[in-house]
């Protein structure tokens, strides 16, 4: 019954597009209402699942090609509730899936190698199938949007599992942070400004800004694009970088100004209402030393006022904390093990191993003294004081510690019972046929009804 909630599969799958091309000896392998699937799109799907390093297996083909079969269902009911998504929105989720493969491959150019053809080509062939998925997903968000669970019904929930079988909870922590990073002065930040703005100045002498982007970039999630960021709109950007791209004119390049990531200048593109198209290139000046000794220095004192009780953990997180994603949490770390929901209480094998360090030693309600630190991920170095504010040694679930966790699976298997009373009340009334090739199949049995055959 979950597999009809299985559309990441097939929805995910259109990452990555392969060289399976419709000859004149294609057929259609089903039928969803006024919707076909091909042989050689199905081909295509277990293509990259090989591509992908999977072995080989055709029974892969049955469960891909039930995933097509609950997006065209789902398409085909979003078209009668007049389910659209706007176009800049497949154009966002083109441009971050492109980004995606480019990173992967490690290039652009390898990208086009992989796939004999150009990014635009492969974009162009990708869209149809991106839209379908979106709308797909818009519509199975409608029909569960009013699924929720009771108390009541999470503890039903928990009381199906037998003692023996309750899942084993490995050890979890709660832990805060307080991140300072250092402050460059106006003289220390000159000299990358002054770089900026004379590769600014190349560009408006008629060199080409994709190349330059290329060239000096330090955004590693668009260099290599030539600095081109896609649609994105309001809420998507730091406040600087959203002044800008919807103050210009398409066509029209910013000055140099400073954000919390370094200088920047932009193009705007393309403008399609609340939605911009445009590039940048990007500059981060670079941390030193005399800036790390006066951060460090603050780290001692925010350090020494917290040990002797003068300010609680959880203010100087707020006062202090250059992390903007913990800062007004108190400082506490969150971690998300899905889409939907966050938790304090953090598995110790997710945590990052320069963390674990640290909080390994402490014990429950210590505070670490400032640890100096360097992330790999954003290049942003300074100092951390932490706080483990709780840890839970391993054990059997139960209600009373983690509740959030059973009512998170108690939710997802009501959606799913939701789901399925849903696809079982359009198949009785929609058309759908599979092809004999693929009819004998154990996923295929809750689709094929012998009487439409």
């Amino acid at each position: 019954m979950k597999k009809f909630l299985l559309l990441a599969g097939g929805l995910m799958c259109l990452f990555l597009n392969v060289q399976a091309q419709k000859t004149n000896l294609d057929k259609v392998v089903a039928v969803v209402g006024s919707n076909i699937i091909l042989l050689s799109d199905l081909n295509q799907q277990y293509a990259i699942y090989l591509n992908q390093g999977n072995p080989a297996d055709e029974k892969a083909k049955c469960y891909f090609l039930q995933q097509m079969l609950v997006q065209k269902l789902l398409k085909q009911q979003a078209e009668i509730d007049s389910i659209m998504v706007d176009d800049s929105q497949v154009d966002d989720a083109l441009d971050k899936r492109m980004r995606y493969q480019i990173q992967r491959m490690g290039g652009q150019e390898r990208l086009e190698q992989f796939l004999q053809k150009s990014v635009l080509q492969y974009k162009d062939e990708m869209r149809p199938d991106i839209k379908e998925g979106l709308i797909a997903e818009k519509m199975q968000a409608k029909i569960t949007e009013n699924t929720n669970v009771t108390p009541l019904e999470v503890k039903k929930y928990f009381d199906t599992y037998k003692k023996d079988s309750l899942p084993d909870i490995g050890t979890e922590v709660e832990v805060g942070e307080i991140a300072l990073y250092p402050k460059l002065t106006k003289a220390e930040k000159q000299k990358y400004f002054d770089k900026l703005d004379a590769i600014r100045l190349r560009i408006k002498s008629g060199e080409d800004f994709s190349f330059l982007a290329k060239t000096y970039s330090e955004d590693p999630g668009s260099a290599s694009e030539g600095g081109d960021l896609g649609f994105f709109d309001r809420t998507m950007m730091v406040k600087e970088f959203t002044a800008w791209a919807f103050k210009l004119k398409a066509g029209d390049m910013s000055p140099v100004f400073e954000t919390e990531n370094g200088y920047h200048i932009l193009q705007v593109i393309e403008r399609r209402g609340e939605q911009v198209h445009a590039r940048h290139i990007l500059i981060r000046p670079q941390t030193t030393p005399a800036s790390l000794e006066r951060v460090r220095l603050k780290a001692d004192s925010i350090y020494k006022d917290i040990n002797d009780k003068k300010l609680p953990f959880f203010s100087a997180a707020s006062l202090y904390s250059d992390n903007k994603e913990t800062q007004y949490n108190g400082g506490m770390m969150l971690y998300a093990d899905n889409q939907t929901s966050r938790t304090t209480f953090i598995p110790v094998e997710k945590i990052d191993p320069a963390v674990f360090v640290v909080i390994d030693t402490m014990k429950v309600g210590n505070i670490s003294k400032p640890v100096a630190f360097n992330s790999a991920q954003d290049g942003k170095e300074g100092y951390k004081i932490f706080l483990l504010k709780s840890k839970i040694p391993p054990h059997k679930g139960n209600l009373d510690q983690d509740y959030p966790k059973f009512k998170e699976r108690a939710q997802k298997e009501k959606e799913a019972r939701v789901m399925s009373e849903w696809f079982q009340k359009r198949k009785e009334t929609t058309y759908i046929r599979v092809d004999d090739e693929f009819a004998t199949c154990d996923e295929m049995k809750l689709w094929v009804n012998k009487d439409k055959k």
